[in-house]
């Protein structure tokens, strides 16, 4: 079966501690020549990441309060202008988990909405970390994060207790039923997976093993 290539659908991304400036360099290099969506970094490498993606396709993401999101609202709505003045045109941040298990989600909302006010044009994705979540709180959340304004729902940081799965893809995109975009982050490695996931309704791909991926996907097309 032909496949189209999912290198515009994958967020290329390197989130370790230890990143370094010529790790960085190098995925930006790839990221443009393989053709994702974005990069997604952290938030100190923004300014780099946009002097080398400069004149590309490739867009520049960062995060913010990740990947634990308990930061105060206060420092997440700082993060996320400062990292739009370095560059920065996606935004991916954390919920606090604590409000959202506690059933605050008045607070989960207007946190995300202040987030989105800083984030001014650029496009925000909102994670979850589902692992931690009943259905129920994943229905009201995602609902909490379309009224917020956000661009994307998303599943999980890939540092909680697990990754994006297709019971909680499928369940997002339902909820979502297109007014926002769900973004599949979290233990995916390989083609098979991704293409699972894609077929699961994920409108992008959070992966640190992008050019696998796609490599994968190209040995099965027979290119």
């Amino acid at each position: 079966m032909t496949y189209p290539n999912p290198a515009s659908l994958i967020d290329h991304t390197l989130l370790k501690p230890d990143t370094r400036a010529d790790q960085v360099r190098r995925l930006c290099e790839e990221a443009v020549e393989y053709g994702f969506a974005s990069v997604c970094i952290p938030p100190v490498f923004v300014p780099q990441a946009a002097e080398l993606l400069y004149g590309s396709e490739v867009a520049v993401g960062t995060v913010i309060g990740f990947p634990l999101g308990y930061t105060l609202p206060a420092v997440k709505t700082f993060e996320t202008a400062e990292a739009v003045v370095a560059g920065a045109v996606e935004i991916d941040m954390v919920i606090h988990l604590g409000n959202a298990l506690d059933g605050h989600l008045a607070a989960v909302e207007e946190e995300v909405r202040q987030v989105v006010h800083a984030a001014g044009t650029a496009r925000v994705k909102v994670i979850l970390e589902c692992c931690f979540l009943d259905t129920a709180a994943k229905i009201a959340l995602t609902g909490a994060v379309v009224r917020a304004g956000a661009a994307y729902v998303k599943t999980s940081t890939g540092f909680g207790s697990g990754g994006a799965t297709i019971a909680d893809v499928e369940l997002l995109v339902r909820i979502a039923a297109g007014r926002i975009g769900v973004k599949a982050a979290g233990g995916i490695r390989d083609w098979t997976t991704c293409r699972a996931l894609l077929a699961a309704g994920a409108t992008r791909i959070g992966s640190s093993a992008g050019t696998a991926i796609v490599d994968q996907w190209r040995r099965e097309q027979g290119l």
